[in-house]
């Protein structure tokens, strides 16, 4: 859970995510979405607009996109 609020921590604060989170935009089912890695198969889906964080879905590849 560490690590988790870490990711956020930084996201809420607008700092860039280190490239070993291979943070990304999504296209698809959540087109639009930015998707990073909180853990090689432990993924966080989420929105960031002017005003807010969003945190969609957190799970596994296998969780989010089967």
């Amino acid at each position: 859970m560490r690590k988790l609020k870490y990711v956020v921590n930084c996201l809420e604060n607008e700092q860039k995510l280190d490239v070993k989170y291979k943070n990304h935009i999504l296209s698809g089912r959540y087109d639009g979405s930015m998707e990073c890695h909180i853990q090689p198969d432990w993924l966080l889906i989420y929105e960031i607009d002017e005003e807010y964080l969003y945190l969609l879905r957190t799970g596994t590849h296998s969780d989010l996109f089967n």
